[in-house]
């Protein structure tokens, strides 16, 4: 089953991201350990598989 974006935001932010800003629908994560930043779209609606699995895979969280 797909992950929403708040869902997905959630299991970020326990690996470490912290949201640095929020400009429209689009949040932006940032892990200090690992220098990564993330942009996350933050819609109303469940997030496609392939979207859901690129940003775990760029936060290296891939399942």
């Amino acid at each position: 089953m797909p992950l929403t974006s708040k869902e997905l935001i959630k299991k970020l932010k326990k690996a470490g991201f912290v949201i640095v800003s929020q400009n429209g629908s689009h949040v932006k994560l940032y892990n200090a350990d690992s220098n990564k930043t993330l942009i996350v779209p933050f819609h109303c609606k469940d997030l496609k598989k392939g979207l859901e699995q690129a940003i775990l895979k760029q936060a290296g969280l891939e399942d």
